[in-house]
C-alpha cells in the first residue's frame, strides 16, 4: 500500500508529450493500450471482454493496416500514453475513430496537447463520437471543437446495426492551417 505521508511525483507538463505516427514495431503497444481503452469504454457500453480476456478489435487491426486510417502515439518520457485512430483520410470530414490517454496523464493537459496535435496533421472537417454517459469525454470533446470553430455542432446519431445501444453523440467542427 502506498505511503500517502510521502508526497506522490506529479506529471511532467504537457509539453513533454510526443506525438508521432505509428510505425510497424508499435504494434504490441497499441495492442496493451487497446485493452485498457476498451476496458474503460465498457463502463459506459457494458461490453464485456472475450473469454481470453480480449476485446473486440478490428478499429485497432484498421488503424495499422487499411490506407484510410492513421495511427498516433503519445509519449510522456519513455512511457506511452495514449494513441488515436483517425480513419476516413480519403475524405472529410474526417473521423478521430479512437481516442485515449492513459488514467495517469489525466486532466495534466497531455490529452489536450495530444488531440490538437492529431487534428493540425490533417486540416479540415472533423468529426468526434462519445457516449453521452461519458461525461468527461463529452466536455473534452466539445472544448476541442470550441477551441477550434465556434460554430461546431452537436448531434445523436443511432448506433449502426445495434438498435438497442444508445444513439452517439457526434460533435464536427472545423480545423485550419496554424
Amino acid at each position: 500500500m502506498p505511503d500517502s505521508t510521502q508526497p506522490q511525483p506529479q506529471p511532467e507538463p504537457p509539453s513533454a508529450v510526443r506525438v508521432r505516427r505509428v510505425g510497424p514495431d508499435d504494434r504490441a503497444v497499441l495492442e496493451r493500450l487497446w485493452l485498457l481503452f476498451r476496458h474503460d469504454l465498457s463502463r459506459f457500453t457494458g461490453t464485456l471482454p472475450h473469454p481470453d480476456g480480449t476485446f473486440r478489435s478490428e478499429r485497432l487491426e484498421a488503424a495499422l493496416t487499411d490506407a484510410g486510417w492513421a495511427a498516433f502515439l503519445a509519449h510522456h518520457g519513455d512511457s506511452p500514453v495514449g494513441f488515436a485512430f483517425v480513419r476516413s483520410l480519403e475524405r472529410q470530414p474526417f473521423v478521430l475513430n479512437s481516442f485515449f490517454v492513459v488514467a495517469g496523464a489525466r486532466r495534466t493537459g497531455v490529452g489536450s496537447q495530444f488531440v490538437h496535435e492529431v487534428l493540425a496533421t490533417f486540416p479540415g472537417r472533423w468529426e468526434v463520437a462519445f457516449q453521452e454517459a461519458n461525461t468527461v469525454a463529452g466536455h473534452f470533446w466539445r472544448a476541442v471543437a470550441a477551441s477550434h470553430d465556434p460554430r461546431w455542432s452537436e448531434e445523436r446519431r443511432a448506433v449502426p446495426g445495434q438498435p438497442d445501444v444508445p444513439p452517439d453523440s457526434w460533435i464536427g467542427f472545423t480545423v485550419h492551417d496554424r
